[in-house]
């Protein structure tokens, strides 16, 4: 079977860290956090008063305000990622063949904000139960790359993945297969998120899952630090265009790096604490490194997982060790969620966006908050603390693990024609 070379061509996201990809970089080389007091609601009778929210966000800025009314903001956040990939990208409309484009977006938990307040409005007035006609569109997972599909006419594959903060891993996974294969020649692919609600900080703080460092936010996400105490929530949406090789260059596309090979696991183990060992991580970045046709001596940089929670900040190094033996202390490692906060299921698209520019700049974000190291964690490694370091990439990978024990590892190498 002649399997085909896939390529990213283009980049969109909308982050706690600027409201596009430039913005979100540049915040990323400075080290900026993007943790602050929650504006959305009063969350003063919550143990976190605090998360990383888009800064300013107006649906208006973006959709009418009768459009805006349908679409619940994780969908909007999508809508508006999809927006600058497309642009960025710079395929015609009127001359691509839009039934070989797709569109696959990710989702840990979908319309929660909508569900959240509609429901309580219904419970409110139980005698005279009435919805928004709108409620279930708002709500169902699928709905943004839906939306995605019919702004702009992609008739090819077109669906949701979810499975936690892996989400979009398995998004980026699908899309990079449907191209392998032929089946398509462009799919925009990522994840979007919006739960930072009341039932989102009490939900994460119910699980003593999120930081409640609320003298200091801005530090709050420690991700490999002794003192960690749990991660930040975060919200916003990355897509990625990943194109057919040939189909790149016959239309003269730029071309940020190659997406080489993908790995997918579970851990089998727990519903929300990874394997103590990282079994299921380790054997995903293996399948990663392996299906790039790649030595694992030639991975120079992993963007980590690193959420900042007691247990999974120690299982991924363990994981890393035992894979990559000597050589793991000449990765670059880092969590960016140090900065941006964990975005549930976009967390994997907003991390392939930073993992791209890495390679394309060759220099790799910090990971910024580190105070204290943990004696659990190998400290020969590095993780990037505190400064932006220099470094030729050319291979990198993506890790994102979720609640069910889903792991995803993405190996992206820099393109060389």
């Amino acid at each position: 079977m002649n399997l085909k070379r896939v390529v990213i061509t283009g980049l969109g996201a909308i982050t706690p860290l600027g409201s596009t990809v430039e913005p979100f970089w540049n915040s990323l080389l400075n080290g900026v956090s993007g943790a602050a007091d929650i504006t959305r609601f009063d969350a003063s009778k919550y143990k976190t008063h605090f998360a990383c929210e888009i800064k300013g966000y107006e649906a208006t800025n973006y959709f009418d305000r009768k459009e805006a009314r349908k679409i619940d903001p994780y969908a909007q956040y999508a809508m508006i990622a999809a927006d600058e990939a497309v642009k960025d990208a710079g395929f015609n409309l009127e001359t691509t063949d839009l039934n070989r484009v797709g569109v696959i977006m990710a989702t840990g938990i979908g319309g929660f904000t909508t569900f959240l307040y509609d429901a309580a409005e219904f419970g409110r007035n139980e005698d005279n139960p009435r919805f928004n006609p709108f409620f279930i569109p708002k709500i169902i997972g699928d709905i943004a790359a839906g939306h995605i599909s019919m702004k702009y006419g992609f008739r090819g594959p077109n669906y949701a993945t979810t499975s936690a903060c892996a989400s979009a891993g398995h998004a980026l996974i699908d899309a990079y297969h449907y191209i392998k294969l032929g089946k398509s020649d462009i799919i925009l692919s990522g994840g979007s998120e919006a739960g930072i609600n009341p039932a989102g900080i009490g939900g994460f703080n119910a699980m003593h899952a999120i930081s409640t460092r609320n003298d200091d936010p801005k530090t709050a996400s420690r991700p490999f630090d002794l003192d960690r105490d749990g991660f930040v929530l975060g919200e916003g949406s990355g897509v990625i265009v990943l194109e057919e090789y040939e189909h790149a260059v016959k239309r003269g596309a730029k071309i940020y790096a190659e997406l080489v090979g993908v790995g997918s696991t579970a851990d089998a183990h727990h519903i929300t604490a990874p394997h103590p060992d990282g079994l299921g991580a380790m054997m995903a970045m293996k399948l990663a490194v392996e299906e790039a046709g790649m030595q694992l001596t030639d991975v120079d940089h992993i963007n980590t997982h690193g959420t900042s929670t007691p247990v999974g900040d120690i299982a991924e190094p363990k994981a890393i060790v035992s894979l990559f033996g000597e050589h793991a202390y000449n990765i670059n490692l880092n969590s960016t969620k140090s900065m941006h906060g964990h975005l549930l299921g976009a967390a994997a698209a907003v991390e392939m966006v930073a993992v791209v520019l890495s390679i394309q700049n060759d220099i790799i974000p910090p990971t910024i908050n580190h105070f204290t190291d943990d004696p659990d964690i190998d400290n020969r490694l590095n993780f990037t603390f505190h400064k932006a370091q220099k470094r030729v990439v050319n291979l990198a990978l993506s890790n994102s693990f979720g609640f069910g024990g889903h792991n995803t590892s993405l190996a992206v190498k820099k393109f060389k024609g």
